[in-house]
C-alpha cells in the first residue's frame, strides 16, 4: 500500500508541476515519448512507463521494480507495445 500511495504522489506531482524534477520523470531515449516515472521506497526502487497524450494525458503503462542499474530492455519493449496498442485502439474509436 505505501507504493501505491507513493505512485499517486508521483502522478500528482506530474499533473501539477510546471517542471518535474528529473528524479520523478524521465524521458527514455529512443522511444518516441515514453517516459519513466521513478519512486523510491526505502530500498526499492520502482519504475512505472507513462506517455502523454495530447500533452495532458497521462497514460500508465507496465511497471516494475528495478533491481539493476540498466532498465531490463524488456520492459521497455512491452510498454512501447502498450503504447501502441492504445494508439490502435483510439484511432479504431474515431473510425
Amino acid at each position: 500500500m505505501k507504493v501505491q500511495n507513493k505512485i499517486f504522489k508521483i502522478i500528482e506531482a506530474i499533473e501539477t508541476l510546471e517542471r518535474i524534477p528529473s528524479n520523478y520523470l524521465k524521458s527514455l531515449k529512443g522511444t518516441n515519448g515514453l517516459y519513466e516515472a521513478r519512486i523510491r521506497l526505502g530500498s526499492d526502487i520502482w519504475r512505472v512507463f507513462c506517455f502523454f497524450d495530447a500533452g495532458k494525458l497521462v497514460i500508465l503503462l507496465n511497471g516494475f521494480t528495478k533491481k539493476t542499474q540498466k532498465t531490463p530492455h524488456i520492459e521497455i519493449k512491452k510498454a512501447l507495445q502498450l503504447m501502441r496498442k492504445y494508439y490502435e485502439l483510439k484511432k479504431e474509436e474515431k473510425s
